[in-house]
């Protein structure tokens, strides 16, 4: 059972909102957040889903989608009557998931979640493998430099400094890349 925050920047009421995603079985959490409590809310509750509902997203309230997204992502529905082009790219840029621009239909809420949830679980996936691919290529840089100092400081060839951090990485258990940093740390403090 998702976990379901309402957050809202308006006065009319989201009591048939709440209970409309009660009866679709969603568990929702008590408290309904200001977009200026986002960030404390999300920490504090940890909720599966943010539902956003707004006249027009405000820059305050971008800015703590971003900060919440880059802290603790999580799907974001945003519902707002205002259709500007830009302010939709800015909440997307911001962490929202899914932006709607027409009325909260209750039967169409569902479909919605269901589809920002498959879109973010994908996005999610793309992150991972972005960071992974990330992670790799910086270890790469630090092997190469390594493998770089053997070869200038010792004289040897490029696949005799590979095999002797290879041969150090095993000795010792780690990864080839903690051993290059740990070579490249040592040149460094010895200059």
């Amino acid at each position: 059972m998702l976990r379901v925050l309402l957050v809202t920047d308006t006065d009319k009421p989201i009591g048939d909102l709440r209970d409309a995603l009660a009866r679709l079985g969603y568990d929702m959490l008590a408290e309904t957040a200001t977009p200026e409590a986002l960030h404390r809310v999300v920490q504090s509750e940890r909720p599966d889903v943010i539902i956003i509902d707004t006249e027009s997203p405000s820059r305050d309230t971008l800015e703590q989608l971003s900060v919440m997204n880059a802290a603790a992502p999580r799907p974001v529905l945003m519902f707002s009557p205002d259709a500007n082009q830009q302010l939709i790219r800015d909440a997307v840029g911001a962490g929202v998931t899914a932006y709607l621009v027409e009325g909260l239909a209750t039967e169409r809420l569902a479909p919605i979640l269901e589809v920002a949830l498959a879109r973010f679980a994908q996005e999610s996936q793309l992150r991972e493998r972005l960071a992974q691919a990330e992670n790799e290529l910086a270890e790469r840089k630090l092997i190469d430099r390594a493998k770089r100092l053997l070869m200038d400081q010792q004289k040897m060839t490029e696949n005799a400094a590979y095999a002797t951090l290879r041969k150090r990485a095993m000795n010792q258990g780690v990864k080839l890349a903690e051993i290059a940093r740990q070579l490249i740390a040592a040149a460094e403090s010895s200059q």
